[in-house]
């Protein structure tokens, strides 16, 4: 049987237009929804991992046309390196700018973990009645589509989708006569997966060309409970790169095990050393700085959080006691263990003490730490346990005068931010959603992920809002990434509404 999305019918004025002029905005939603389809499929299609200069000089090129088209000038910033795309619209007496921030590259993709050919093949499905997502043909979308459908493709969600929601909102403004009343400026990132490292030297060259009244961003999830959502922060991040040594090369475990030290082992006592039971960092000093006040715990309640349901779906029976909810513990800046390698497991397993081990950690940070100071804890917590630091590899010398040897590198990506909800931004934003939905939305503090944000807000002085609009179960990052098909209409829905609302 074929379901129709059922839209609430939401009319409104466009000023400069006569009162009696209405836009049914859910009409026009799904009208350029529809006819937008074609260009997701064909921008999905294009290959993003940043790790290959072939795959982003193709999708630079493709927005480039995709923005002209729209009428808006564009240039590339930073082309000595991967450049920033800087897409912009002028209007006639505009008093105000709005910056927008949209993300093109994705995550490196492993094919063979993809139920599908390609993960670069935007492939419809729907969910039989066993539980697994079927593919269904394309055109079905252009017939009447289920809004329960899914699109899977690296970066459906994550995040060419909003990308391309944003495009469609565009035409569906100009064929409506909605002009916004400011100017547009339109950042495309094309590194973010990689941390977006040329970015803040970016935006200190650029500061002229990027200056703006306000800075939004169409990226992330919605809350889980899928409603409207508007998010005021983000937490940055930090990564290190931990290696204990043992022995200069492997050895054979019967010969010199009791004997010579086990990397592994140092490696996961330290690990171990940095939190207690309940999941907090006890490192001396990590959470200073870092206080809720009663009232911005009043301001996290008011997230529809359901934690049975938050523990549930992610397998946990019991959630660590950073904070007293799933939205007080992503308040805190966090030391998370990513990835860890010594030697070999499975049926590649071999009696060797291990030459080393390694782990790739990320620290999260929030407003009100700082990720030197943090960094400088965790090294010097290290030390404390009687490590001899270095940078890379010890040298025969350093190996022959200490007993325990550790290399720490790391790298700061980006800080945390966070912006009043009773900022401009955070009332415009907040009506629009309004004249969307019919309804307040979500008001999240501060998302628990990280977007690179910060030298917009620091180097540019402008409050940032993110407007997130996929599913939250969308598996970003992950194999299987999916938009499901109403969470792009609404997407589509939101951004028309975000141009005619008026700043």
């Amino acid at each position: 049987m074929k379901i129709v999305l059922t839209l609430l019918l939401f009319t409104f004025s466009i000023p400069g237009f006569s009162q009696k002029k209405k836009i049914d905005l859910d009409q026009l939603t799904q009208e350029y929804a529809v006819k937008s389809f074609p260009e997701l499929f064909e921008m999905l299609s294009i290959p993003n991992d940043a790790h290959f200069p072939g795959h982003i000089e193709a999708n630079i090129s493709w927005c480039e046309k995709a923005f002209q088209k729209r009428a808006f000038t564009t240039v590339r910033l930073n082309q000595d390196e991967v450049p920033l795309l800087l897409a912009e619209r002028k209007v006639k007496k505009a008093t105000k700018t709005v910056l927008i921030y949209l993300q093109i590259d994705g995550q490196p993709v492993d094919p063979s973990r993809w139920f599908q050919e390609s993960p670069y093949k935007p492939t419809l499905k729907e969910l039989g009645q066993d539980g697994k997502w079927t593919a269904i043909a394309y055109e079905r979308l252009l017939e009447g589509y289920n809004p329960d459908w899914r699109i899977f493709a690296r970066s459906a969600s994550d995040a060419k989708g909003p990308a391309m929601a944003f495009i469609a909102a565009l035409d569906a403004a100009a064929s409506a006569g909605i002009e916004p009343n400011y100017n547009m400026k339109v950042i495309l990132d094309f590194e973010e997966e990689m941390g977006s490292p040329h970015l803040p030297a970016a935006v200190t060259k650029y500061k002229s060309e990027l200056s703006a009244d306000m800075f939004i961003i169409y990226d992330g999830p919605r809350h889980i409970s899928n409603k409207p959502t508007l998010t005021f922060g983000a937490r940055g991040i930090a990564d290190i790169t931990l290696t204990t040594f043992g022995p200069r090369v492997p050895q054979h475990s019967g010969h010199y095990g009791n004997y010579a030290p086990n990397p592994a082992f140092r490696l996961s006592k330290i690990l171990a050393s940095m939190k207690d039971d309940d999941g907090r960092v006890i490192i001396p000093r990590f959470y200073d700085g870092v206080n809720l006040s009663d009232a911005d715990k009043k301001i996290l309640a008011m997230v529809p959080d359901d934690e049975a349901e938050i523990q549930k779906k992610i397998g946990i029976a019991k959630a660590e006691k950073v904070g007293n909810t799933y939205q007080e513990s992503i308040q805190y800046p966090s030391i998370n263990v990513r990835g860890m390698n010594s030697l070999f497991t499975g049926k590649e397993a071999r009696t060797l003490v291990p030459a080393t081990a390694t782990a790739e950690i990320d620290v999260r940070l929030v407003p009100g730490s700082n990720a030197e100071e943090l960094i400088g804890l965790i090294r010097k917590h290290i030390a404390d346990q009687g490590y001899y630091l270095v940078e890379k590899e010890p040298t025969e010398e350093e190996r022959m005068k200490y007993d325990k040897i550790a290399a720490f590198e790391y790298s700061v990506s980006y800080e945390a931010f966070q912006t009043p909800y009773e900022s401009e931004v955070g009332i415009w934003l907040s009506k629009a959603m309004f004249s969307a939905f019919g309804k307040e939305p979500i008001k999240i503090r501060m998302a628990g992920g990280s977007i690179p944000i910060s030298p917009f807000v620091t180097t540019l002085g402008v409050p940032a809002v993110t407007v997130p609009t996929v599913n939250a179960d969308n598996n970003q990052h992950a194999p299987n990434e999916n938009i499901r098909i109403g969470n792009y209409v609404d997407a589509v829905k939101t951004f028309i509404a975000i141009l005619a609302e008026k700043l």
